[in-house]
C-alpha cells in the first residue's frame, strides 16, 4: 500500500463514521471550496489546499511524497523525536520502518488543531442541544485552544523525522471518531440501566481490558455503579480536544444524563457536578487505541504494526 493510499482511506473512513453523519460533512467541504474560490491571489498563498479534500485539520502526511510502498509501521499514540531516535537505532540494527504514524497531531496538525473543534457543534445539536447554544459555546472554547497553541513548537518531531528521512503521518479525528462511532452505537444498541452495566459494556473491549490491568481502566468520577444511566448517554470522544465546560446545562436540558469521555479536566468536573450529570471516564490511551485499531482493522489490515510509546494493537 502507498503512503497517499493509506492516509486518504483514514480519512475517507473517519467521514463515514462522522457522529455529524457523512452528509454535513461533504457539506463542510463543499463550503470550504467555495470560501477558497472568494480569496484574493495573494491570499491563497496561505491556504491549505489538502483542507478541500480532509476535513480534519489535525491529521496530515509530515514527511514523505505519498508515493512511498508502506510494509510496516512503527504505531505511536505520541511521535516525537525521543520515539524518533528508537526508529533511527531500530533501522540502523536492520529492522525496516516505511513509516512513523502518530495519533496525537504533530507540525501543522497540532497547529491547526484548534479548526477541527467546529465540529463539536454539530455533534451536540445531534444530542438535542440548539446549535445557536452550542456554537456559541464553542467559539469561545476554541479561541482559547487557538491562542494556547501559538506559542507551541509544533515542528520540533516532524523535523527530526526530516532529518532522518522517514516518512510521518499522523491520524487523530478519524481514529477518534471511530471510537465515538462504535461506543455510542454500542450504548444505543444495549441500553445499559446503570452505571455498572455501562462499565461492564467497556469492560468487553480488550483495549479497556489492557488499561485496567495497567491501573488506568475505565472509572466513574461522578455518580456511583448504582446510579441510573438514564435514556440518553453522550460519548464525547471526538473533535480534537475538550469542549466547552459551559455546555453541561444544556446537556442536561436535552435530555443527556451521562456524559462518556477520555478524560475531563477539573474545571470541567466540576461543572458538570453543578448539572448533576454522571460523568464516566473511559481512558484516554486506551480509547486513542481503540480508535486506532477500528480504523486499521479497515484500512491497514496487512501492514505490519510495530508497537510504541502507549499504542497496542488488537484486531476486531
Amino acid at each position: 500500500m502507498k503512503l497517499r493510499e493509506l492516509f486518504e482511506k483514514a480519512i475517507e473512513t473517519g467521514i463515514k463514521n462522522d457522529l455529524r453523519g457523512e452528509e454535513l460533512v461533504r457539506k463542510e467541504l463543499e463550503a470550504r471550496q467555495k470560501d477558497y474560490e472568494k480569496l484574493k491571489d495573494d491570499e491563497r498563498e496561505f491556504f491549505d489546499m489538502e483542507s478541500l479534500r480532509n476535513p480534519y485539520s489535525d491529521s496530515g502526511i509530515h514527511v514523505g511524497m505519498g508515493d512511498e510502498e508502506i510494509k510496516t509501521a512503527l504505531v505511536g499514540i505520541d511521535i516525537e523525536p525521543g520515539e524518533i531516535a528508537v526508529a533511527k537505532a531500530m533501522i540502523e540494527s536492520g529492522r525496516k520502518i516505511d513509516v512513523l504514524i502518530a495519533h496525537h497531531p504533530e507540525g501543522t496538525a497540532l497547529a491547526r488543531l484548534w479548526d477541527v473543534m467546529g465540529m463539536q457543534s454539530d455533534i451536540l445539536a445531534t444530542m438535542g442541544v440548539p446549535i445557536s447554544v452550542a456554537e456559541t459555546l464553542m467559539d469561545k472554547r476554541v479561541s482559547d485552544v487557538e491562542r494556547r497553541l501559538l506559542p507551541t513548537n509544533h515542528s520540533r518531531a516532524v523535523d527530526c523525522a526530516k532529518l532522518l528521512g522517514i516518512p510521518m503521518i499522523n491520524i487523530h479525528t478519524p481514529a477518534d471518531n471511530m471510537v465515538a462511532r462504535h461506543l455510542q452505537d454500542l450504548f444505543e444498541k444495549e441500553k445499559p440501566y446503570k452505571l455498572s452495566d455501562l462499565l461492564d459494556l467497556l469492560m468487553q473491549i480488550p483495549e479497556y481490558r489492557h488499561a485496567r490491568k495497567e491501573g488506568a481502566g475505565p472509572k466513574i468520577i461522578i455518580g456511583s455503579d448504582k446510579r441510573k444511566t438514564g435514556e440518553k448517554v453522550f460519548v464525547d470522544m471526538t473533535g480534537g480536544t475538550e469542549g466547552s465546560k459551559d455546555i453541561f446545562p444544556s446537556l442536561i436540558q436535552s435530555g443527556v444524563t451521562t456524559v462518556v469521555g477520555m478524560h475531563f479536566s477539573d474545571e470541567h468536573k466540576k461543572e458538570a457536578e453543578k448539572s448533576n450529570l454522571n460523568l464516566v471516564i473511559a481512558g484516554h490511551i486506551s480509547s486513542d487505541n481503540l480508535g486506532l485499531n477500528l480504523l486499521f482493522d479497515q484500512v491497514a489490515p496487512d501492514i505490519e504494526m510495530l508497537e510504541c510509546s502507549g499504542f497496542r494493537r488488537f484486531r476486531h
